[in-house]
């Protein structure tokens, strides 16, 4: 079983950076692509990024591409999501996510674990 934990998350102006992170426990961390979703409220799930396991390769959706960055640290447990420019519509509750499939990586339906969310508000 794997626990995810959100963290990093805050009040930020618009144009204005934040770092999230997200800390794995009770698995084995290299094992695993990462995603991180965003869910505005009334809105779906969002897919935001993704990385793979050995952190070779990234995908982002083209609402933050070129914004945000993820990265992972293997020997930290950890995944991050750099986010840069931020704008209002980015206002959102962020989750991290493992899978270990090779499936549609913007698809949430591959991932199997779930953090409980870092909420991101960003005012114009």
């Amino acid at each position: 079983q794997v626990q995810l934990v959100e963290s990093g998350g805050g009040l930020v102006q618009a144009g204005g950076s934040l770092r999230l992170s997200c800390a794995a426990s009770g698995g084995t961390f290299s094992n695993y692509h990462m995603g991180w979703f965003r869910q505005a409220p009334g809105k779906e799930r969002e897919f935001v990024a993704h990385i793979s396991r050995g952190g070779g390769f990234t995908y982002y959706a083209d609402s933050v591409k070129g914004r945000f960055s993820i990265s992972r640290d293997n020997a930290k447990n950890t995944v991050y999501l750099q986010m840069n420019s931020l704008k209002p519509e980015d206002t959102a509750v962020y989750y991290c996510a493992t899978t270990a499939s090779n499936g549609v990586v913007s698809d949430y339906k591959i991932y199997n674990y779930w953090g409980q969310g870092t909420q991101v508000t960003v005012s114009s």
